[in-house]
């Protein structure tokens, strides 16, 4: 299937890009995962849970948008889980050169990073907001910068905590920090946020240092752009239930 999608996405012409990204020359690529949950087979998931500690019902599809033709270059299908299903761990296994990937905060991973970096790829990814780090570097922001409400474009050395065996990034990274609308979240039906709460600042990571910090943040608007083809596929092609639950009948439903 995978075959299928990329031979159908190689005839799609790319859409006009916007202008202010037109010095941007590597092939933007949004990230993301959404999860299909069927129709629940309540007694067989009970039965299972209770026996064995499975009775998995969702799946998760690990998918990337090229933001020039809009259309899904890639789709990988995975159990709800983490360990070689995690997101970070599926993206770590399909990188590309040449790409700029923008994703969220679930995907704040160094080693991910520094696999990026290495196979001649980029990023900019949203960090979490008690990311703790150093200031190596205070750029001065620009009017533009802050007419696009940049708060700050700093160089920083993170993730060096003594006492733990985790990676640490192997690259300079950027820190460019956007303000945005605080919320806490409220859970699915009492609000308008379900997401993690913020403090009103977003706070978003490249490896990319020539790129104008106005820029940075508009590569991390586009990101909605995945959210938006998530609602399509699920409401619209009518695939929030599954009508099968083997990967095989997913694949084929989705296709």
């Amino acid at each position: 299937m995978l075959a299928i999608i990329g031979e159908l996405g190689q005839q799609l012409q790319p859409l006009s890009r916007d202008k202010r990204l037109q010095d941007i020359d590597l092939t933007l690529t949004l990230v993301d995962g959404t999860l299909l949950a069927a129709l629940p087979r309540v007694m067989e998931a009970s039965w299972r849970k209770k026996n064995d500690g499975s009775g998995t019902v969702k799946w998760r599809l690990h998918s990337q948008i090229e933001v020039d033709r809009y259309v899904p270059t890639r789709i990988d299908f995975t159990p709800d889980g983490g360990g070689e299903h995690d997101k970070r761990a599926v993206l770590e296994r399909t990188i590309e050169s040449d790409r700029l990937s923008v994703m969220d905060r679930g995907y704040a991973k160094f080693a991910l990073f520094n696999a990026m970096v290495a196979a001649g790829s980029s990023y900019v990814c949203r960090l979490r907001d008690n990311s703790a780090y150093e200031i190596i570097e205070q750029r001065e922001l620009t009017e533009a910068d802050v007419a696009a409400d940049i708060l700050s474009d700093q160089v920083v050395r993170i993730g060096q905590q003594t006492g733990t065996s985790r990676p640490r990034p192997d690259h300079p990274i950027r820190l460019v920090c956007v303000k945005c609308s605080p919320h806490t979240s409220r859970g699915k039906y009492q609000g308008t946020s379900t997401g993690p709460d913020s403090d009103g600042v977003l706070r978003i990571a490249t490896n990319l240092l020539d790129v104008p910090a106005e820029i940075i943040g508009l590569l991390y608007q586009q990101r909605w752009a995945i959210e938006i083809f998530f609602r399509f596929f699920k409401h619209l092609l009518g695939c929030r239930h599954l009508l099968s639950h083997s990967e095989n009948g997913i694949e084929i439903q989705t296709y």
